[in-house]
């Protein structure tokens, strides 16, 4: 039985850092770009070597940092390099995340003759000043004509990020951002609310007192105005911070979101896979230290581990039960369905998690959607429960 598996990259170069950000990113680095890619390249050999026969790719996803810093010819070798090594679905999903302002049309255009079929644009806010105060690089001149290039480049599955909840950020300001990204006519919008993350330069302001702390029922009222505004745009929110016209849900997520096996490849990644949960060392320079030290061939480390893999968590039923909850919930239309439950675990979900999710149904944040078929029947979020997702999550850790 074919089973289908996803790679995560992760490119963790920035050239500044956003104010905001805890991601695993670095600047002032990219004299590493070479020597990293050939790294990703080793890594890469060492997952295909140890994949079992039955896995094919079905999605690549580049994350960062910013892949966008990437000669275009890096990306076609790593990608090359991927459709020599691993057995691939016939259409795979590549998605590509690219910050406005660092790129050009030529770089598009030859970006999409290498396989990339989807780009993710982070275009933040429709404010300059706004952007500016998170330190963001680009102007809102920058996404316009990003948009423009990546259509004209032949990119028809386009999806653009926004956020909400920054600090001085109005009702009417946001509503802007959100109706300019609309005329912008992306096929995928995710939008994300702006948390405060530890050591951060937003933090330290804050903790200053030169902004303040963004407000979250505020933000609690931009979301619900901006779903209601988007379904009325033609978009199916399909999981908690990700909207979509029909046929255009990121695939690489969807997988992730049910619990599915993928691996992640560079500093920092994680992956997920045969029961074993796992994170890369962070800095680029360990990172490619580990690999250049690393045996070509190590029979004796088993799938999905690689020579980079830092952290590592064996995963039990129970783990894997209680991740499959807490990610399938996520997905809005789909939820948990008990038949797949049951396939997967031999377990009936009811017997399993029905307290909790009884408990959830009577708090008006789960609904069970029934068919004539007791086994088909599934749960998941209701639309107050998509606002207060974490205390839904929270009873199945």
């Amino acid at each position: 039985m074919t089973t289908c598996i996803s790679l995560y990259l992760h490119i963790p170069f920035c050239l500044t850092r956003c104010s905001y950000c805890a991601f695993n990113t670095y600047t002032g680095q990219m004299a590493l770009i070479p020597t990293y890619v050939e790294m990703l390249r080793r890594e890469l050999s060492f997952a295909a070597s140890h994949l079992p026969a039955h896995h094919v790719i079905n999605t690549i996803y580049f994350g960062g940092g910013t892949p966008s810093l990437l000669p275009v010819q890096a990306v076609a070798t790593i990608l090359n390099h991927c459709a020599t090594a691993f057995a691939w679905l016939s259409e795979v999903e590549i998605t590509f995340e690219i910050n406005p302002g660092t790129i050009d049309a030529h770089y598009l255009a030859t970006l999409r003759q290498t396989g990339v079929n989807r780009i993710s644009i982070g275009m933040q806010s429709a404010h300059d000043a706004e952007l500016a105060l998170i330190a963001r690089r680009h102007s809102i001149a920058d996404v316009q004509h990003t948009v423009q290039a990546a259509r004209t480049a032949g990119f028809d599955s386009l999806s653009l990020d926004l956020i909400y909840g920054i600090p001085r950020q109005t009702s009417p300001m946001w509503r802007q951002s959100l109706e300019t990204a609309i005329t912008l006519n992306p096929d995928h919008l995710s939008l994300y609310s702006l948390s405060v993350e530890n050591a951060t330069p937003l933090e330290h302001q804050i903790a200053r007192g030169t902004l303040p702390m963004p407000d979250d029922d505020q933000a609690a009222d931009m979301i619900e105005w901006a779903t209601a505004r988007l379904d009325q745009a033609g978009f199916q929110q399909y999981e908690i911070s990700n909207w979509a016209k029909p046929g255009f849900a990121c695939q690489h997520n969807v997988h992730v979101w049910r619990n599915l096996p993928y691996l992640g490849i560079g500093a920092g990644a994680h992956g997920c896979a045969a029961g074993v949960r796992y994170a890369n060392v962070l800095h680029p320079t360990d990172y490619i230290t580990r690999l250049q030290e690393a045996p070509e061939s190590d029979a004796a480390r088993p799938f999905p581990l690689t020579p980079a893999a830092d952290e590592i968590e064996q995963l039990g039923d129970a783990d894997i039960m209680s991740d499959t909850m807490i990610l399938g919930l996520r997905l809005t239309q789909e939820g948990i369905a008990a038949g797949d439950f049951h396939a997967r675990f031999g377990r009936d979900l009811w017997a399993i998690y029905g307290a909790e999710l009884d408990r959830l149904i009577a708090q008006g944040l789960l609904e069970r959607i029934t068919t004539s078929d007791p086994t088909q029947d599934r749960v998941r979020l209701t639309p107050r429960g998509r606002l207060l997702g974490n205390h839904v999550f929270a009873a199945f850790v």
